[in-house]
């Protein structure tokens, strides 16, 4: 374990607090006019999600677990969880559901994540920020349609809703980014 000021800690860092494994989710240092400055935290307990909030003094020192964050390929999902592979010596991991959370609707095979383990259990995953995916149902194009500020709503092959550009039809593939699920441009292949 390694002792660090609270005000260094960032969104994917992992504490040990009272001898239990949290995930930061937010991290926000706060300077008031008058008072002390704090860092808030917002952390998701590993052993079973609970969520809490917590604040520290910025000087305040907390207890970072080391994690070993690598680079893995998503396979697939079943029953059990998300299946991973590490792609320098082919060992697979399986990480719970809870972990994946709102990221999962954007894994797709054979996509290369980060992927945060401790003592050989995923923990936190990072998707790359842009993926590709099949428009399955929009609105016709409106002939005459050319603002380009106007847009109009869609259905990702994922199942995601987004809103796309009055000239995008159902079957053009969209690049969107995996944060928000918000459009990005006409896929280039």
């Amino acid at each position: 374990m390694v002792k660090v000021i609270a005000s260094s800690l960032r969104k994917g860092n992992v504490v040990d607090k009272d001898g239990k494994l949290y995930v930061i989710l937010f991290a926000e240092n706060i300077h008031p006019g008058k008072g002390t400055p704090v860092t808030q935290l917002d952390m998701r307990r590993i052993s079973d999600g609970v969520k809490v909030s917590e604040r520290y003094r910025t000087t305040e020192q907390v207890e970072r677990a080391h994690v070993e964050d690598r680079e893995h390929t998503f396979l697939y999902s079943d029953a059990e969880g998300f299946h991973f592979m590490n792609p320098e010596n082919y060992d697979q991991i399986t990480v719970a559901e809870d972990v994946i959370g709102d990221a999962a609707p954007y894994l797709q095979e054979e996509m290369a994540v980060s992927l945060s383990v401790h003592e050989g259990v995923g923990i936190a995953i990072v998707l790359p920020q842009r993926a590709t995916f099949e428009v399955v149902e929009t609105e016709p194009v409106t002939k005459g349609q050319t603002a380009s500020s106007s847009y109009k709503p869609a259905v990702l092959s994922n199942g995601v809703k987004t809103a796309v550009p009055p000239h995008i039809s159902a079957g053009t593939r969209v690049v969107v980014m995996t944060a928000d699920g918000s459009y990005v441009e006409r896929a280039k292949d």
